[in-house]
């Protein structure tokens, strides 16, 4: 294990915000007040989430567009090969191109009896998420972020294999490597390095889970093969019935793993809100990301919201 190094940076970092369509009105309302809020920290960018077998397919679009006229943000759309015909697919990349949204997050996406079965493309879909990122490349110059998993995708035959599985995703267009999860520092240190060494130079970004909850965290690590380590599971022993120690502690967490990553040399982080925006606006406090003003905010869809964002 290399020694991890003290943080001494003063660069502030770029930072990222992912979202997903709400399924309920009170969902939505909250969806909307953490969207505001963490829009005035002006994000490179926000993006939203595509339901298992693309089923928020609407939804995804709706919230894409709509974050897109409230706060004049960069978005970035959630697309899948899952569940739908090459044509159907571009007609969606298509209606984003309509609706002034040039970044996609191009995926492969689960299968529709979720993570863990067998994928199966659809007889006139594309069949993995580089097929997916060229046929996105024909219609239009988008940005492309991708996926990338510093503990090896689930499905990867080994890690060589995953490792040409992103080369296979960079030749084919892709602009940005955002990660899965971790919570070992080092793995995703590690994981930098191959990549590197594999001659890979895209920006890679590491995907950050400020945790919420920690059962809810164990049931999507099992499925989505990120390790949780013994100490991480030692700091939230015995806190379901404290929520007040329990956010201090994700809190603090995921500003040390922030921290140690900055120090390493890592200048971009992608927060996986689940829709809340406390934990990651603590974190980016810490980080020296704040409001260009700390008095409490104008809501960013209000006629008084500052327009300097609209052109970030």
């Amino acid at each position: 294990m290399r020694a991890l190094k003290m943080c001494c940076c003063t660069v502030t970092p770029k930072i990222s915000f992912e979202f997903f369509p709400p399924k309920t009105i009170l969902g939505s309302d909250h969806l909307w007040q953490t969207i505001d809020r963490l829009a005035t920290l002006n994000p490179q960018f926000l993006s939203v989430t595509y339901g298992a077998g693309g089923s928020t397919r609407k939804k995804t679009r709706d919230t894409v567009a709509r974050i897109h006229r409230r706060t004049g943000l960069s978005v970035a759309a959630h697309l899948t090969c899952v569940g739908a015909s090459r044509s159907e697919v571009m007609a969606v990349a298509n209606s984003y191109l309509e609706a002034g949204v040039r970044h996609i997050v191009a995926l492969r996406g689960d299968p529709p009896a979720g993570a863990g079965t067998r994928f199966t493309p659809h007889p006139k879909g594309f069949s993995n998420a580089a097929d997916l990122v060229a046929g996105l490349k024909r219609v239009a110059d988008f940005e492309i972020s991708v996926a990338a998993h510093p503990e090896v995708h689930p499905d990867a035959s080994s890690a060589q294999a995953d490792l040409d599985n992103i080369r296979a995703k960079v030749d084919a267009g892709a602009d940005r490597l955002i990660t899965q999860y971790f919570f070992g520092v080092d793995a995703f240190l590690r994981f930098r390095d191959r990549v590197r060494a594999g001659g890979i130079e895209v920006p890679l970004v590491p995907g950050i889970m400020p945790i919420c909850n920690f059962g809810v965290l164990r049931r999507f690590s099992k499925a989505c093969g990120a390790t949780i380590p013994a100490w991480l599971k030692e700091c939230f022993d015995n806190l379901d019935n404290d929520p007040e120690i329990r956010q201090l502690v994700a809190a603090a967490v995921a500003t040390e793993q922030c921290k140690q990553l900055q120090a390493e040399g890592v200048d971009a982080f992608h927060f996986y809100t689940l829709n809340r925006a406390p934990l990651a606006l603590a974190v980016c406090r810490r980080l020296g990301i704040r409001p260009a003003c700390d008095s409490p905010a104008v809501p960013v869809g209000s006629a008084n919201a500052g327009q300097g964002r609209a052109q970030a």
